[in-house]
């Protein structure tokens, strides 16, 4: 309970609870209620909460579904998504659950897990395949196991990656959706590592990192973040830009650069960007669960 608690006041944009990988198969009832019964406590720190549920192929999703659909869960994260039928069938199971729940159907979002070489080749059609999918997340470990290899062999560069990692960010964003990188793949004391990595995943084009310890969090919020120069910057190229539109140009010249709308666009995304960052970090800092919440 502590853990969770914890959980609810850390600097994160989502908190997802497990029932997959990390619940052996005899404890998953009691995880079910435990998650179930957590979700609100959670939800009181701001973060969005998700629930990940055990894969289609198991057979236990809508069982999971089922304990899990309640007021403050914002969506289910789908491991080993490896078809648009396999969104297609969360997607109605989760209608199915909403409406016995008496919740707003549609309401709850899903981020499928790219975690085989099927889904690696099927990532577009999943991504495009529901309007409840409002990201795609990379599974590394599952996904080199599929292609017979061993992820203690895994070198540092993790250029066996590269393909699978480009495909997913490219499919997604083709799709209007943002690509999540898979979980460190080192040691959770290796912050070089974290980093080395955290700063690939940013250069391909992911917008966020799944982590699995509280100790990943500050150097890839600080890498992900935009730099008090970049947030400077694009203020100054947003402004000078509107200048120029105001006086009916459609580019302009700032800081010995040509400027367009796709500029302009890129610096009101960070701006935005900073802001919610900004919004969060307030939140997080004002933000303190007690244990007794669970007892409410």
């Amino acid at each position: 309970m502590r853990m969770i608690a914890k959980a609810a006041t850390l600097a994160v944009d989502a908190v997802i609870l497990d029932l997959e990988d990390s619940v052996a198969l005899s404890d998953k009832e009691t995880a079910r209620i435990f998650i179930r019964d957590s979700i609100k406590t959670v939800k009181s720190g701001g973060d969005y909460v998700f629930v990940r549920v055990n894969a289609l192929s198991t057979e236990l999703t809508l069982k999971d579904l089922e304990s899990v659909v309640v007021k403050d869960l914002d969506g289910i994260m789908l491991p080993k998504a490896e078809t648009r039928a396999d969104i297609l069938n969360l997607d109605h199971l989760l209608g199915h659950v909403e409406y016995s729940s008496g919740l707003k159907i549609g309401n709850l979002k899903i981020i499928p897990m790219i975690e085989t070489t099927k889904s690696i080749m099927n990532v577009y059609e999943i991504a495009a395949a529901s309007e409840r999918i409002i990201a795609i997340a990379f599974g590394a470990g599952d996904y080199y196991r599929d292609i017979g290899r061993s992820i203690s062999c895994l070198s540092s560069e993790q250029s066996e990656l590269l393909y699978a990692r480009s495909k997913i960010v490219n499919d997604s964003r083709a799709a209007g959706i943002s690509a999540i990188d898979t979980p460190c793949m080192g040691l959770l004391t290796d912050k070089e590592g974290l980093k080395k990595e955290t700063e690939a995943a940013l250069g391909l084009g992911f917008k966020g990192k799944l982590l699995i310890h509280p100790n990943q969090i500050q150097i890839t919020n600080e890498i992900f973040s935009p730099s008090e120069n970049e947030v400077e910057y694009a203020k100054q190229l947003a402004a000078a830009f509107e200048e120029a539109q105001n006086k009916g140009l459609g580019a302009t010249s700032f800081e010995g650069k040509m400027v367009d709308e796709m500029h302009y666009q890129q610096a009101k995304e960070l701006l935005d960007f900073a802001k919610h960052i900004a919004e969060k970090e307030k939140k997080t800092q004002e933000t303190s669960v007690s244990l007794f919440e669970f007892f409410k």
